[in-house]
């Protein structure tokens, strides 16, 4: 064999050998590949719950109160005296001059509206809104609970279009959010792990996560998920502030 044939001879080998060995590289990550999309397919989906009670810190009571009659100088001065007497009796409950704000006057003259329909039974009718605004919710309730001095003395409250009475709110959200989202994860976390631990797995890194939504409503009240914030049980001074988080967790062997 000459010195050419030894030389082709051993080309043939090398080039065998990285053949090889480029079909074991290959196989060997087309392996790991396959695997890592198998595991890929393997996550499990939890939630995680989160309550609290809260108490409203914010009260809003509109008082709004109407007379009608058919000389507007009479009619105006009976609903000047409904609202001083409805100061009178605020100031009476311990409600703040600061926390009450005055509504403009509104005069309505029906004739002026009609279109030839049932004659209104009185011309003039003039109204307005007196509302108290407070952190202090427990005074509100409780002069609430005396709103019927004012009727005694002939002054009907009336709730205007679009107006609920009598509402408390809790505006603290946003303080207690970010404790309650992590306790929410954590609780998801542990759903995942006795998940995890009855298929004889272990749980690997986050696959999605979703904050879920906040809803506050009565604290005897039930309330329904969905993205983004709810709002309820605004005549109920305690609340419920509810979160659910929703996480998808790899699951390894």
């Amino acid at each position: 064999m000459n010195g050419t044939d030894r030389r082709d001879r051993g080309e043939l080998v090398v080039l065998g050998f990285l053949v090889a060995l480029g079909l074991i590289i290959g196989g060997w990550l087309l392996g790991s590949q396959i695997k890592a999309t198998r595991l890929s397919d393997r996550y499990v989906t939890v939630r995680g719950l989160v309550e609290r009670q809260v108490k409203s810190d914010l009260a809003i009571w509109p008082l709004s109160f109407k007379e009608a009659g058919d000389d507007l100088a009479t009619v105006y001065a009976r609903t000047d005296t409904d609202k001083n007497a409805i100061l009178q009796f605020l100031t009476q409950q311990g409600i703040k001059q600061e926390e009450i704000e005055l509504g403009q006057l509104r005069v309505v003259d029906t004739q002026a509206q009609e279109y030839g329909g049932t004659r209104a039974p009185h011309r003039y009718i003039v109204e307005q809104q007196i509302t108290v605004r407070t952190s202090r919710v427990d005074q509100v309730a409780a002069a609430a609970q005396k709103s019927m001095q004012l009727v005694q003395k002939g002054i009907v409250l009336s709730s205007n279009p679009g107006q609920g009475g009598l509402m408390y709110k809790f505006t603290g959200l946003n303080a207690i959010k970010p404790d309650m989202i992590t306790e929410a994860t954590r609780n998801a976390r542990a759903a995942a792990d006795r998940f995890a631990a009855d298929s004889g797995s272990d749980v690997g890194t986050i696959r999605q996560a979703n904050q879920g939504v906040f809803s506050i409503t009565a604290a005897d009240q039930g309330s329904e998920g969905g993205e983004g914030y709810m709002g309820g049980g605004e005549q109920s001074i305690m609340k419920t502030v509810r979160v659910v988080t929703t996480v998808q967790y790899y699951l390894e062997k």
